[in-house]
């Protein structure tokens, strides 16, 4: 007669049950939070946001820096804070490599992480920071008030790569189908391109990056072309800046999509939201309805800190943002 079963299949059986039960709990170690650091650092979010609100009283101009870095952070190899490492002997690192040659606010970064390193060593990433210093100068900069719950666990990778900068970061120079191809391949469809284009409603731009656009595009207001070219003549100037929206420049608000349809889009990535293309009738929408857009830009910006995060026990905890342990 036959055994009902065999030594080696329940072996098997024992295996598999213990890889799945493994898979499970990495899976769940894995997931961010937003009450993280309730019990290992509970004022983190605190001494975040009193340093976010000092750092933008100084400078208004200085939220949509953090914005952005939060940004050219998570679109190279995930939220891992590889963006503030300098340079090494080996490595030139992301910081200086095309369109993150213009990114600042590390200084803030600087001062908070110094700050949370006094109350919590070893506690609060610098991936984690950038997050909520994105939402921070969101709030703080907008109106009606444009807030989101951050996910946080995130860590820090030890390494940047600046080959990993040139395909990843969306350029000023992309027409309608570049840009949605670029967001695509991060997971984004275009209405949340679209959305998270709003960060366009605070900062500058340089010379640089709209010349092209005033003096050789049609789809421009001439009255606006015209004033900036005071700002940014045809050679020289490369670094003269303009505000991304004419209207409101310091103010978070729906009024950059207004200004799209009104052909006042600084630059040319800009107005391909809005230039007879398949996204005219989205900014047409958050034009109309902020509160659509305040919904829809929240959702992109938690999908977004959703990139490829190192947690559990991947990457690491930075006691300095600009330098690996």
């Amino acid at each position: 007669m036959s055994p009902l079963f065999s030594v080696p299949s329940v072996l098997t059986t024992i295996i598999k049950s213990c890889l799945l039960f493994s898979l499970l709990v990495g899976i769940v170690s894995a997931q961010l939070s937003s009450t993280f650091y309730a019990k290992s650092c509970p004022n983190a979010l605190s001494t975040i946001n009193s340093a976010i609100n000092s750092a933008i009283s100084s400078e208004a101009r200085m939220g949509a820096s953090l914005i952005r870095l939060h940004f050219h952070d998570c679109f190279v190899n995930g939220c891992d804070a590889s963006v503030l490492l300098d340079k090494t002997a080996t490595e030139p690192g992301e910081k200086n490599v095309g369109p993150n040659a213009s990114l600042r606010g590390y200084e803030v970064i600087d001062t908070i992480k110094s700050q949370l390193e006094n109350l919590c060593p070893g506690v609060v990433s610098c991936a984690d920071i950038l997050a909520v210093a994105a939402r921070d100068s969101a709030v703080a900069l907008s109106a009606p008030i444009w807030s989101w719950t951050v996910d946080l666990g995130r860590r820090d990778s030890a390494t940047a790569s600046s080959a990993a900068v040139t395909g990843n970061i969306p350029l000023p120079t992309l027409n309608l189908s570049g840009l949605i191809s670029a967001f695509s391949k991060k997971g984004f469809i275009a209405k949340e391109m679209v959305a998270l284009s709003g960060i366009h409603s605070v900062g500058e731009a340089s010379c640089r990056n709209f010349r092209t656009r005033i003096y050789n595009e049609t789809n421009i207001d001439s009255s606006y072309a015209t004033s900036l070219k005071s700002v940014c003549p045809s050679t020289g100037g490369d670094n003269n800046l303009a505000p991304l929206d004419v209207t409101t420049p310091t103010i978070f608000d729906n009024a950059y999509y207004t200004n799209l349809i009104n052909k006042k889009g600084l630059l040319h990535s800009d107005q391909q939201l809005f230039s007879g293309g398949s996204t005219d009738s989205i900014v047409t929408t958050y034009s109309n309805n902020v509160g659509n857009l305040i919904t829809d830009f929240a959702n992109a910006m938690v999908k977004m800190g959703r990139l490829s995060p190192l947690t559990g026990t991947s990457g690491q905890i930075r006691k300095n943002c600009r330098t690996a342990n």
